[in-house]
Parts: structure tokens; C-alpha cells; sequence
């Protein structure tokens, strides 16, 4: 742990790199929290049904072609 902790020292202004990521990951929260709560409430209905809609299980399902050998 000495090693990382010199190394670390050594480096000038690195104070700031830990600030930087924070701010970043704030700002991404920020804008995601917008995005969703911009999102009708039809565009809700559909992405709570994407895990059981079964239209895109069954396509995969007889699309054997994909799967066949040659």
C-alpha cells in the first residue's frame, strides 16, 4: 500500500481527479433524473411490457436459420 500511496504523491494536482468524477457522475444523474422524468406515460407502458412482450421471443425462437449449420 506504501507504493500506491508514494506514487499517488508524487503526482502534481491530483487532488482534482476525484472532483472531476464527482462532478461528472452528478451531472449524469442530473440528466438521466430529467430524461425520465420527461417521459410520457405512454413511453412508461411500453418499456414496463419490454420484458414480456413475447413478439420478439418468438421471432428468435423460429429463426432457425440463423442457428443452422452449414
Amino acid at each position: 500500500m506504501k507504493i500506491v500511496t508514494k506514487t499517488l504523491e508524487g503526482i502534481a494536482d491530483i487532488q482534482f481527479f476525484p472532483i472531476i468524477g464527482l462532478i461528472i457522475f452528478f451531472i449524469m444523474f442530473v440528466v438521466l433524473l430529467y430524461y425520465v422524468a420527461q417521459l410520457s406515460k405512454n413511453q412508461i407502458d411500453e418499456f414496463s411490457r419490454l420484458p414480456l412482450d413475447d413478439a420478439q421471443d418468438i421471432h428468435f425462437e423460429n429463426d432457425e436459420s440463423t442457428f443452422s449449420k452449414k
